[in-house]
């Protein structure tokens, strides 16, 4: 489980003054859905039908809540450059990383979501042949997915931001690349452990699936308390030592939000390099005077 982790200084997380105080819910929000991983996979464990249902209903809420974390990761960065997505053609960083990524993390996580609730109905009606096989196929896309994001969170590359500030960020993201890959190991190894089995009735999620998951589970809370104290450290520095648009993009906005669309003032600079063609009658008239 993924989320977008960046150190770009124009971020609007709400409206007003009130920026803040959304950025601290966000990352609470997916720490406490990283308490509710490590509470769902370790029901997992337990041999109570009813315990092992409510495990996945936990997990069905924390990737929930990553879903809406993401969807507002996503939502915050357009907004601080207003929703201005021909910037992208200037910062390619834009484009890779504030854009796309948030979009890949939620994919990944609904398709997660997908596969768990799947195994979820498959205990309450019974055992299901297409529901298993495509619940065990999810479990495999949807982490292989959320692994593609946290790659390309890590790949992130700073010019301007200070040495503190990128070290928050791997300790962020780096949690975040392993658990993502905990869980693609552990949808893998329990496609292969229910596909080898011959006992009919073994038709549920195997305990492999639950350990990788539960270590998963415990790098996603390490990645969401050290993403909580990485916005703590980012808001005490007031936007100084954070990454800036690039390539121009960042001249672009101001000059836009100041109503001086690049474009019209290129036109108008070509338009006064031109000479002023007078009427033949006007300069008969000028030279007959002279």
């Amino acid at each position: 489980m993924v989320k977008l982790s960046t150190a770009r200084d124009f971020r609007v997380y709400g409206p007003g003054g009130a920026g803040d105080k959304w950025e601290y819910i966000n990352a609470g929000l997916f720490l406490f859905s990283g308490i509710l991983l490590i509470g769902g996979f370790l029901a997992q464990f337990s041999s109570i039908a009813f315990h092992i249902k409510s495990g996945l209903a936990l997990v069905l809420i924390s990737l929930l809540i990553i879903s809406l974390v993401n969807v507002h990761d996503w939502i915050a960065h357009l907004a601080g450059i207003d929703w201005r997505l021909g910037l992208a053609e200037y910062d390619q960083q834009l484009a890779l990383v504030e854009i796309v990524l948030p979009v890949v993390n939620v994919v990944g996580s609904v398709l997660f979501f997908v596969a768990v609730l799947f195994f979820e109905i498959e205990m309450d009606r019974g055992y299901r042949y297409k529901l298993e096989k495509h619940g065990l196929n999810l479990l495999i896309a949807g982490p292989v997915i959320l692994l593609v994001g946290s790659i390309g969170n890590i790949c992130q590359v700073y010019d301007r931001s200070n040495w503190h500030v990128q070290i928050l960020q791997k300790c962020v993201q780096v949690p975040l690349l392993m658990g993502s890959f905990l869980f693609v190991v552990g949808g893998i190894i329990n496609l292969i452990e229910i596909r080898r089995s011959t006992d009919l009735s073994f038709k549920m999620l195997d305990k492999s699936w639950a350990w990788f998951g539960l270590f998963g589970s415990v790098l996603l809370l390490i990645g969401g308390l050290m993403n909580l104290v990485k916005v703590f450290k980012v808001q005490q520095m007031d936007g100084s030592g954070l990454e800036r648009l690039r390539g121009g993009a960042r001249e672009r906005l101001r000059r836009e939000r100041e109503g001086q669309v690049p474009l019209l003032e290129d036109s108008d600079t070509e338009s006064q390099r031109k000479p002023v063609r007078k009427p033949y009658k006007d300069v008969l008239v000028e030279s007959s005077q002279a």
